[in-house]
Order: C-alpha cells, then sequence, then structure tokens
C-alpha cells in the first residue's frame, strides 16, 4: 500500500482532503499515452493497406463513395462529416492512409520526449479518430474507443507549451482528473456489471473461467496453463474478478490509502488478463488512467531520483482561459451523459430518458462511451480454416500469424499489437460468412493474390501463383490436457465441424 502523506499534512478526510500536487502522475501518464499511441499507430501502419486499402479486404475508398451516394440522395450537406468525421473524405489513398499513419507515429514519439504534449495529443486524437472511421468492421473494439475517450481527457489536462517543463508546470485541472478517474470507474464497474447483469449462467454459476482461457480471441501459452487449473481454482478466480471490477472501482471516491488500494487491485487484475491473452494495448491504456489513483506522494517513492528532483521548484499558478473554462465544459458534456450511460448499464434508465442514452450529436466523437467485454461467455471455440486449391483435390490451408491454426504451434504473445484480421477471424467464427460480408471480400482477395492481403497472413502457401479454388472449412478447438501435450506435444485438439464458406473461384 502507498505510503502515508508526510506528517505536516493532516490525515486523509475522504474526497474532501486536501489536493495533491499531481504534477507527477500526470507527467508519467502522457509519456504512457504517448507510448500507447505510439504502439497504436506502428499496429495500424503496417497492416492498414491489406485491411482498408485500395486492394485491402474493406477498401475506404469504396466505403466513402457509397457514403457520398448515400448522403447526396438524402440531401445531406455538411452534415456528413459530422456523421463521419474521416480525412478520408479528402483522400482515400493508400498514401493518405500511410500519411496518417505516419504523422500519428511523430506525434506519438514527440509526446513521449515531452515536446507539445497538448497539440501532439490533439492532432492524435483527431488522426485516431480518422482512421478507426475509416477503418469499419476492423476497428470496431471497445480499446479503439477507450484510446480515444482517454485522449481526449488527455488533451484537455496536458501542457500546452512547446517544452514544458516538470518544476515550473502549473498543477493539471482537478476537473480533468476527477474526469480521469470517473473514467477508470466507468470502464471497470460496467465491464463487471454487464457480466452479471446478462443473466448468462456461466457468469452468475462462476464457471466462465473453466472454458474463458481457451475461447477466448487470441490466447497465450500462458493461457494454456491457467487453463490446467483445476475447477475451484477457476470458480475463486471469477469470484476475486468481480470483486475487483465492481467493488474496486467503488474506492475511487474514498480516502487517497483507499483509492490506491483500489488502482493496485486493477492493475493486479490487468496483468494477469495481459499475461493469458493478446488484448492489444488495452490492459496497458487501463494502467496508465489507474496512474490518477494514486498521488505525487506515493509515486514519488518508486520514481528515480533524476525525477524526483525536477519537482523541486515552484509550479506556476493555472491562469489561462483554456486551464479554467475548457475543463469545465467537457465536465458539462461528460458528467451526465456518462452517467446515463452506467444508469443504462444497470438497466436503471427510465422509459422517458431511454431516448437520452445515445446522444446522436456524440455517438460518432467516439469519444463518451459504453464500456463492458463478454457480457456472454463464448464457452466453445470454433476456428475458421481457409484453403486453396488448384484442382479441388489437394487442399492446402492459409496459415495466420496470431489466431490458433496449426494444432502443434503454442499460443504466441503479440500484443500490444493488435493482428486485426486475426482478431475479426474470431468473431467471424461465431457466426455465418453472410454476417460478415467482409469475409468473401477476404477470399476473393486471395484468389487475385493481393500482396497487401497476404501480408496479413503468416505465410503463403501459393508463393508461384494465387490458387484457383477457395473454399473455408469450420473446426471445433480445445486446449490439449497435461496428458495429451506430453502425448503429442499439441497445444490444441480439433475436431471438424463442416464448411463454412463455399467454394468459389473467379473463374
Amino acid at each position: 500500500m502507498p505510503p502515508s502523506l508526510p506528517s505536516s499534512q493532516p490525515p486523509s478526510l475522504g474526497i474532501l482532503s486536501p489536493p495533491s500536487d499531481d504534477r507527477l502522475v500526470r507527467w508519467l501518464f502522457l509519456r504512457a499515452m504517448g507510448l500507447v499511441y505510439l504502439v497504436a499507430f506502428v499496429s495500424l501502419w503496417v497492416q492498414v493497406h491489406g485491411l482498408i486499402g485500395a486492394h485491402g479486404v474493406l477498401p475506404i475508398g469504396s466505403f466513402i463513395e457509397a457514403a457520398r451516394q448515400f448522403f447526396d440522395s438524402h440531401h445531406v450537406g455538411l452534415d456528413r462529416y459530422r456523421v463521419l468525421p474521416t480525412l478520408s473524405w479528402l483522400s482515400a489513398s493508400d498514401a493518405a492512409l500511410t500519411t496518417q499513419c505516419a504523422v500519428g507515429t511523430a506525434a506519438a514519439a514527440l509526446l513521449v520526449v515531452g515536446v507539445a504534449p497538448g497539440p501532439c495529443l490533439a492532432i492524435l486524437w483527431a488522426l485516431y479518430l480518422s482512421l478507426v472511421v475509416a477503418g469499419q468492421d476492423f476497428f470496431s473494439f471497445q480499446w479503439d474507443s477507450l484510446l480515444l475517450e482517454a485522449g481526449l481527457l488527455a488533451a484537455v489536462l496536458a501542457p500546452w507549451q512547446w517544452r514544458p517543463q516538470l518544476s515550473t508546470e502549473s498543477p493539471p485541472s482537478r476537473v480533468v482528473v476527477w474526469l480521469l478517474r470517473w473514467l477508470v470507474f466507468r470502464l471497470m464497474f460496467e465491464s463487471g456489471s454487464v457480466k452479471w447483469l446478462s443473466g448468462d449462467p456461466s457468469w452468475r454459476h462462476l464457471t466462465a473461467l473453466t472454458v474463458h482461457y481457451q475461447t477466448q480471441p487470441l490466447p497465450t501459452w500462458i493461457g494454456w496453463y491457467a487453463h490446467q487449473a483445476p475447477g475451484w481454482w477457476h470458480v475463486a478466480s471469477c469470484a476475486a474478478m468481480f470483486g475487483i471490477e465492481i467493488g474496486a472501482p467503488l474506492l475511487i471516491f474514498c480516502g487517497r490509502r483507499l483509492r490506491a488500494l483500489g488502482g493496485l487491485l486493477i492493475i493486479f487484475l490487468q496483468v494477469l488478463i495481459l499475461l493469458t491473452g493478446n488484448y492489444t494495448f488495452f490492459n496497458w491504456l487501463t494502467i496508465a488512467l489507474c496512474l490518477f489513483l494514486f498521488d505525487d506522494a506515493a509515486l514519488m517513492h518508486v520514481v528515480p531520483d533524476a525525477l524526483r528532483r525536477r519537482l523541486s521548484g515552484q509550479p506556476r499558478p493555472a491562469r489561462s482561459w483554456r486551464r479554467r473554462i475548457a475543463p469545465a465544459l467537457l465536465a458539462v458534456v461528460v458528467v451526465p451523459v456518462s452517467t446515463l450511460s452506467v444508469v443504462d448499464t444497470l438497466q436503471l434508465v427510465p422509459a422517458w430518458l431511454e431516448p437520452l442514452v445515445v446522444e446522436d450529436g456524440l455517438a460518432p466523437l467516439r469519444s463518451i462511451n459504453h464500456y463492458g467485454l463478454f457480457a456472454v461467455m463464448t464457452t466453445k471455440r470454433a476456428e475458421i480454416v481457409i484453403e486453396g486449391s488448384d484442382d479441388r483435390v489437394t487442399w492446402r490451408p492459409y496459415e495466420f500469424a496470431d489466431k490458433p491454426g496449426d494444432p502443434m504451434r503454442r499460443p504466441s504473445f503479440v500484443a500490444p499489437h493488435q493482428p486485426r484480421l486475426d482478431w475479426q477471424m474470431w468473431f467471424a467464427a461465431l457466426g455465418t460468412w453472410r454476417a460478415n460480408p467482409w469475409f468473401a471480400n477476404l477470399c476473393v482477395r486471395l484468389l487475385e493474390g493481393s500482396p497487401d492481403v497476404e501480408r496479413l497472413l503468416a505465410g503463403n502457401p501459393f508463393p508461384v501463383q494465387p490458387p484457383r479454388y477457395i473454399r473455408a472449412v469450420l473446426y471445433d478447438y480445445r486446449f490439449t490436457t497435461w496428458a495429451e501435450r506430453r502425448a503429442t506435444g499439441a497445444w490444441w485438439v480439433r475436431t471438424p465441424e463442416g464448411d463454412y464458406f463455399p467454394e468459389i473461384s473467379l473463374r
């Protein structure tokens, strides 16, 4: 537990205790945000052409053209740019996508080294929003929304000087600090509440973790070992998870000691999750947000001496209108809308308030969001295997780099990078290809031999020329037991489930 306040200060009196300076917390948080943004943009950069480029699975050019025709037919003018806030309206070329990723990467690097943090965060938020909107099915994840919401708050929190100095920076806005704590509360409390309120028996009976490690989208090899634990351990772990996700957030509104305890519990849970599953930058971003559950007095004992010495200067008073008015305006919007979101998650919204739950004017910005993963636990793991053939007799599989395929291949660590096609294949296996139109596009691109799409895979079984035929079959996957792994060396056991996508050919 973090140390108590120095004896010269009065004891904690809950949320009414004297405010901490929080300059050190902000300094660490902004650099953590820079690292998360850096990973996010580099991760997008290496796969954006294959996903939404001109020869990708879901070309953004076709999407923008369809949107333009729709808005024109409905006589929608400038409002189209609010509904779809993306720079792809200006250019949907591959070069434009590369430029957005490159500028975002550069801005994130500048943020990490402390150059113009406020302007950099504003640029990062706008560019990431642009790419998320352009990304269609491949960019519809909760951590994308969380990064946008956290990034917007960080842009208001950050100093807007060219090279702010930690020793003389103005203290961060207390309003924004509490908005960030409120975001942590909503993220965790809603995540726990949606699981329990869904009525899913695996959550209600605390048995969800008996299958979760093997049915989650991209397990790690540590997840294999976690799956082998006895049933009572999984039940106890599930109960502890509910205690942290629902109970720990309540400590945010207590005094500094209990708030720090809540932060430690949430960080502990996030570390366990990132060890057993590949959830991109989500866990790291959550840990970064938890920094504001501590204060400078607590963190001073874990940072290097050189950084502590940089806090010795006298901070400037916050006098600019932006430091006073902008946080207040942000709170006036965020607090009522997000509070209504929490009440809606708890299923307590009266009928007359339901039309206000989704704010059409704010929804396109993706910066005030609902949260909650795995509301209903997936109890079986279905995997799609795409196969190609030249003669319709011999079929060769396309191997993905990170999702389960070859049963002998050990599950890997890939986070904080997100292989978005691998992730989307997990969702596609939960339904049919007709419910996932992008899947047919993927198969067509493989028949065409699109280099951009082939680079999204681990390898190409047809290196000379594309196959004449493509099909997809479905398998049921489960982790091997200790005995099965000792006998075969395999990490997975798979059983055929039938066809997923019919055989097609461009000819």
